[in-house]
């Protein structure tokens, strides 16, 4: 029985600096599949223009072939999110296990 979902992760690696200084990435992405996927809410600002705050959070498996980071994105289910800070390796004290890598994401609109 397959459980979670597939999802695109984008690594994004810094390649240099283009004319105004803004940092140039290389992307490359990758399916994984196996992730666990569960909703943390959203948030709406309507002072000015409405913008939308939805977030994400994933849990990826330790066997994923690709390394996300802070600066990493992701689709899930047809929208890009961004990787909201550093990535926390989850293992339990108890047993040793590790059941995955918890990403929290964030995608705004509007």
């Amino acid at each position: 029985m397959a459980r979670g979902e597939s999802v695109t992760v984008r690594v994004r690696t810094p390649v240099g600096r283009g004319a105004k200084g803004e940092t140039l990435f290389d992307d490359e992405d990758t399916v994984v599949d196996g992730v666990v996927v569960w909703p943390t809410g959203s948030t709406e600002d309507v002072q000015g223009r409405d913008t939308v705050v939805a977030g994400l959070a994933a849990l990826v498996p330790p066997s994923a072939p690709v390394e996300v980071t802070a600066i990493s994105r992701m689709l899930v289910r047809g929208a890009w999110y961004e990787v909201t800070g550093t990535p926390d390796d989850w293992q339990s004290p108890f047993t040793r296990r590790r059941p995955g890598l918890q990403v929290r994401l964030t995608r705004v609109t509007g």
